[in-house]
């Protein structure tokens, strides 16, 4: 009988994490809800939205699915895994109150404070009159942020006082994340290098993944407005193994700790977005999951048995499970519809010059992984902001020249894409 494995989800992270369940020796059958244009290609994608929870638990069961993995932080902060745990059915991914370190920045910030982990100054707002008084009295830059979810685009970075009001009306009075935006936290701006790290736990072990470095401003020279991600690449050149062993024991470990002694059994990805200044290591952020783009780059460079990876973390054994990665280094380049993460027109036929489509180009020294697509009558078209991931793996810089070569032949209208995605290796 084939191991029966849903993915939950519709982005190029998600495409990723499929290439790696195909990887596996095991027998598998794959779903995926609800994916996209790309994802029909090598798995049955379901019409069901990632934020159905309940549909979604009533498809594991129905089609007694052996093994759930979550892609996207929605489902997540939305309760998925206590809804599947409570029915039986297995699930990558941590419980509700354990996400609130990524849907509610507040309560991350506070968690940080109660268990000693440095993080930068800030205060929270649910008030406009409270929050623009707050701002006037401080120094800039300062860096405001919607506490809830907002796909990456909920952090702004205010240079003056005319600024910060302008932010703070769009958010509060504007509404411009509706719910996400009725809590409002106000940092310290700090200076330094700026770092995501994730590691895999299964509430009483973590093992780290590859260090990468994500791109995450729309422009080349990370100018311009923050989105999803535009590209990353892997390993991260400026993490040493020295900096790995301080962030694990100042951020991962007593995280993780924290998380125990309140009475929360962490499994799945914890995602550290950090800051090094200087000598010390603050905390900016958290995310629960798998990181987009950063993961698609990482996972072509995975060797291990990746199903065997999230039944080890559901089944409370990590530390028995080896987790083995390729010596390469990797390169994603996004592919987007112009104007994204504003306004984008959707709905562009794909043209790939006779290049295969997915991810069995593999043989071929790239990867393209769908994101925001859709397949009709065997074409594919736009269907989203971030459309494409073209990803590549090698020993030399000339994976640069490989990502952009497969980039270049790929066409539909508005296509955009930044050109200096991986350049620090050249």
């Amino acid at each position: 009988m084939p191991l029966k494995i849903l993915v939950i989800g519709s982005g190029g992270r998600e495409s990723a994490i499929i290439y790696a369940i195909k990887k596996s020796k095991k027998d598998t059958e794959i779903y995926c809800a609800p994916g996209n244009g790309g994802t029909s290609g090598a798995a049955k994608n379901i019409p069901l939205k990632q934020d159905d929870i309940k549909g979604l638990a009533s498809f594991a069961l129905e089609n007694k699915i052996n093994l759930t993995v979550v892609g996207p932080e929605i489902p997540l902060s939305l309760g998925i895994a206590d809804e599947f745990a409570k029915l039986g059915l297995k699930i990558f991914g941590p419980d509700k109150k354990a996400s609130l370190l990524e849907s509610s920045k507040k309560y991350a910030k506070d968690f940080l404070n109660r268990n000693s982990i440095k993080t930068a100054g800030y205060m929270s707002f649910n008030d406009y009159g409270e929050a623009s008084g707050f701002v006037r009295q401080k120094a800039h830059p300062l860096v405001i942020k919607a506490s809830g979810l907002a796909a990456g685009k909920g952090v702004f970075i205010s240079g003056g006082l005319e600024e910060s009001i302008k932010i703070l009306n769009s958010i509060f009075n504007e509404k411009i994340f509706g719910e996400s935006g009725e809590t409002v936290v106000i940092e310290d701006y700090l200076e330094g290098f700026e770092l995501s790290y994730m590691v895999v736990t299964d509430g009483i072990s973590y093992k780290p993944l590859i260090t990468s470095m994500d791109y995450k401003k729309i422009y080349e020279g990370d100018a311009g407005e923050n989105t999803g991600g535009m590209g990353a690449i892997t390993p991260n050149p400026f993490v040493s193994e020295t900096l790995i062993e301080k962030i694990n024991k100042t951020v991962i470990e007593p995280t993780l700790a924290g998380l125990k002694s309140e009475g929360i059994n962490y499994k799945g990805v914890l995602y550290a977005g950090v800051m090094v200044q200087k000598d010390e290591i603050y905390v900016l952020e958290f995310n629960v999951r798998f990181g987009d783009p950063e993961t698609q780059a990482i996972l072509i460079r995975l060797e291990s048995d990746i199903t065997d990876l999230f039944f080890s973390v559901i089944e409370g054994n990590l530390k028995d499970y080896e987790l083995v990665f390729d010596d390469n280094r990797s390169i994603c380049v996004v592919l987007s519809s112009a104007g994204y993460p504003k306004e984008y027109k959707t709905g562009c036929e794909i043209s790939f010059d006779g290049l295969q489509n997915l991810n069995n180009s593999e043989n071929a020294g790239y990867y393209v992984f769908h994101a925001g697509t859709k397949k009709t009558d065997g074409k594919y078209y736009t269907a989203g902001g971030r459309v494409l991931n073209i990803c590549a793996k090698g020993k030399t810089p000339d994976i640069i020249n490989i990502a952009y070569d497969i980039a270049g032949k790929i066409n539909f209208g508005n296509k955009y894409y930044r050109s200096d995605i991986g350049k620090i290796y050249a």
